[in-house]
């Protein structure tokens, strides 16, 4: 999933990686390679942070949350997850700002979202009642332990189905994965094979949910090496299980990554990332536009160009063509892009402070804490870089978006892509018109 970083606009850099939690602390630290193991096949109840260590408002939780899991030690497990290390993760549980606090109770596929205070009572008081609550369920007959199988290997998991993952063989191999235009990650196995049986469900738990998060651009296959020799024997496989990636139009390359589902995942969001196209630029014409593309980003990025009378084609043509470089330049942080012309979205421009003014004209919008930044520079690839890499990095000065709500959004006709042209005026008829008496020609 998605780089998560809508919490960059009310966070700053002060704290390195590995400095937010360590060993002494009673925070459990998580990653993709244990979170299955301590997490989700745990029947104990967890409160876990999805941080990044550069967040302001993580770091001044930290001290609360290790208070916190001090006094639940034995009672309830305190964990904490790098999400901006371990994408992955934040993504596989709708991670969309930091820092994000989650309850994985009874169902540890549907954890609950924590709605509490921030302080190390508050903390406490809310892992008891998730506690009490998980008890209760438990006395009325309620399953209170994991839904995952505990066992490695077998039929799979309700994490995934197998349904998921696509099974390659001789005879559909080269029409689905070569001349495909999507990138796959193949298992070669064999029925047999130990380590295969252990990756089974963590295989097809990974499938479910590359296949959502990436609208199937990147999927998960498997070839019984033993029965498809021809395949097996093109790419030289020798063990099981083996993994390859495979990307249109190049040579196959061996995976590297973990045997966790988190790992899994975390690879092939790289790979979709890697490989996704830059993200549409599209014209601010309706309220629904605005909506979605700045609810469905961690930001939005918006400009606001100067009136087309004022540029012409290929002046707006040129902004624009500034902002498809830098869309793609960041099209890894899945953020959404849109603009309208000065003057079409006059309560928008109130409310960012552009004010009639100054145009080009960009702004990047959290709108999860309605907070925006303003391009103070240059509307240039240079200027834009860094007033992007310094967001991106949870720098740069924010305000509050005016009226603390997104502004009204008025329908306007999308731009023709044609030069502007001033509207006719009328011609009168004056013939008929009779000059005033009083008027005095001498003055004339």
């Amino acid at each position: 999933m998605r780089p998560l970083l809508l919490g960059v606009l009310g966070c700053s850099l002060v704290l390195s990686v590995h400095a937010m939690y360590s060993a002494s602390d009673d925070v459990v630290e998580l990653t993709p390679s244990n979170f299955n193991r301590e997490v989700i096949q745990s029947d104990s109840l967890w409160l876990i942070e999805f941080y990044a260590p550069w967040c302001g408002h993580c770091q001044n939780l930290a001290p609360d949350w290790k208070k916190a899991a001090t006094a639940l030690k034995g009672i309830v497990k305190i964990g904490a997850v790098d999400a901006d290390q371990h994408k992955s993760l934040g993504g596989q549980y709708g991670v969309r700002g930091f820092p994000t606090i989650k309850i994985f109770g009874a169902n540890k596929q549907k954890p609950e979202e924590y709605q509490g205070g921030r302080s190390s009572q508050a903390i406490v008081d809310g892992a008891m009642n998730a506690l009490r609550s998980l008890v209760k369920d438990r006395l009325s007959g309620k399953s209170g332990s994991s839904s995952y199988s505990k066992q490695g290997g077998g039929g799979g998991s309700s994490g995934g189905s197998k349904k998921d993952v696509v099974e390659l063989t001789d005879d559909n191999f080269d029409k689905m994965v070569l001349q495909g235009d999507d990138v796959w990650l193949v298992e070669f196995f064999a029925p047999w094979c130990g380590h295969c049986k252990n990756l089974e469900p963590e295989w097809a738990a990974a499938a479910t949910v590359v296949k959502e998060q990436t609208k199937g651009k990147v999927r998960l296959g498997a070839v019984d090496a033993t029965v498809h020799q021809v395949l097996s024997s093109r790419y030289g496989i020798r063990g099981f299980p083996t993994i390859k990636v495979f990307r249109k139009g190049e040579e196959p390359e061996d995976y590297q990554g973990g045997r966790s589902r988190g790992d899994i995942i975390e690879r092939a969001l790289e790979l979709f990332s890697d490989n996704a196209p830059p993200p549409e630029m599209l014209e601010i014409l309706n309220e629904d536009i605005l909506k979605k593309t700045c609810e469905d980003s961690q930001l939005c990025i918006i400009a606001v160009l100067p009136h087309i009378l004022d540029t012409g084609a290929s002046g707006r043509n040129g902004y624009l063509e500034v902002m498809i470089k830098m869309a793609e330049k960041y099209k890894k942080k899945m953020w959404g892009w849109l603009w309208t012309e000065a003057g079409a979205q006059m309560e928008l421009e109130a409310s960012l402070g552009i004010g009639g003014f100054g145009y080009p004209a960009m702004a990047a919008i959290n709108t999860r804490k309605m907070k925006f930044a303003l391009l103070r520079g240059s509307f240039s690839e240079t200027g834009i870089h860094e007033f992007l890499r310094e967001l991106s990095v949870g720098r740069g000065s924010t305000a509050t978006l005016g009226g603390g709500a997104m502004p009204k959004i008025h329908a306007v006709e999308a731009w023709d892509g044609k030069d502007g042209q001033l509207p006719v005026e009328e011609d009168y008829d004056l013939t008929d018109v009779d000059l005033d008496d009083d008027f005095d020609k001498d003055e004339l």
